[in-house]
């Protein structure tokens, strides 16, 4: 029976520990706070993170980082804490242990994704990216669920043998960049879509933000090296989806709040949980202007959350721009070779 650790106790790791004790693997759920984990121990419950899901006998809620030492680590900590992590970790794990990312987002200052910055502090051991539409309060519940698993061919296939489920099916596909980019460019649109919503707009403001935005996501993620396929993806439309619509998604919330007219630092205290799209329209604007890519919901996106720009203005503002022809992205990266 191989024997996982899942790094991080929050709503999405408890979910993938829920789940991969269920599937008859040995998990170590390895939080930071004793108490809390002791908590969690007695209670068998998250009642933080999780509430409502019964943690199975198989797994154990700990602080012992000696339990890393496994076949797997699944890393479930937000994407700024990613370098963080791996350097604590680093000293546990055994050569040749599969490393699974599952934050969704890219490094400030570096602009690196995920996966490289794991393989720069952990390079015994092979790096995949989990990624798809997939809210963890569903997951933690069997609700049935699709993903993507992207690595080196044969670390995918691995992961996806230990990993699916009856009601957690697992792709695999070797895009890491796209399997990333998507991930966490999508964020940025979801707080958009609720920005829109809290404006009172409907759902032909959401379908257009969702739509252009996807564009938007993979005009970038071509650019820096993405296969344009995958965009059409779980990782890409299928997340959009999910993050742009669901009640689930803080990053939906948060844009609600903030089309509401509260501020940002309140709406992030407010969530109580990592708002990823924040820093990820800062990622992204830099990137587009590094990369001469146009992107003009992003740029709107930038303006509202750090320049304190008028919400319904940078709506009017992506309204009123030039005339466009829809598929000038497509023939642009040859989507129809």
């Amino acid at each position: 029976m191989p024997k996982i650790a899942v790094y991080g106790a929050g709503s999405w790791g408890s979910a993938l520990a829920v789940l991969l004790a269920k599937a008859g693997h040995e998990v170590a759920l390895i939080g930071r706070h004793a108490d809390e984990m002791e908590e969690m121990k007695r209670q068998r419950e998250n009642k933080r993170y999780l509430p409502g899901v019964a943690l199975p006998s198989g797994l154990l809620p700990t602080t012992d980082l000696t339990l890393l030492k496994a076949e797997m680590v699944v890393f479930s900590v937000p994407s700024h804490g990613v370098r963080e992590a791996a350097c604590l970790v680093r000293p546990y794990l055994s050569e040749g242990c599969i490393v699974v990312n599952t934050a969704k987002g890219m490094e400030e200052g570096t602009h690196l994704r995920l996966s490289q910055v794991l393989i720069e502090e952990l390079p015994n051991n092979p790096v995949a990216v989990l990624s798809g539409p997939s809210h963890a309060e569903e997951v933690g519940r069997d609700m049935p669920t699709t993903v993507v698993v992207a690595s080196e061919v044969e670390t995918a296939k691995a992961v996806q043998d230990m990993m699916m489920t009856p009601s957690f099916r697992v792709y695999t596909n070797p895009d890491v960049i796209g399997v990333e980019l998507g991930g966490a460019l999508k964020n940025v649109i979801a707080l958009c879509t609720g920005i829109a919503e809290g404006l009172g707009f409907g759902d032909n403001t959401k379908a257009a933000l969702m739509t252009r935005g996807l564009a938007e996501i993979a005009r970038l993620g071509v650019a820096l090296g993405g296969n344009p396929l995958t965009f059409a993806g779980l990782s890409g439309v299928g997340d959009l989806i999910v993050t742009c619509t669901s009640p689930h998604s803080r990053n939906r919330r948060a844009g609600v709040a903030l089309g509401q007219g509260k501020a940002l630092d309140t709406v992030l205290r407010e969530v109580g949980m990592v708002v990823e799209g924040v820093r990820a329209t800062r990622i992204a604007h830099n990137l587009g202007i590094e990369n001469n890519i146009p992107m003009p919901i992003t740029e709107q996106a930038y303006k509202v959350l750090f320049e304190n720009a008028d919400a319904k203005v940078a709506v009017s503002d992506l309204m009123l721009r030039g005339k466009r022809h829809e598929l000038e992205e497509v023939l642009e990266m040859n989507w129809l070779s």
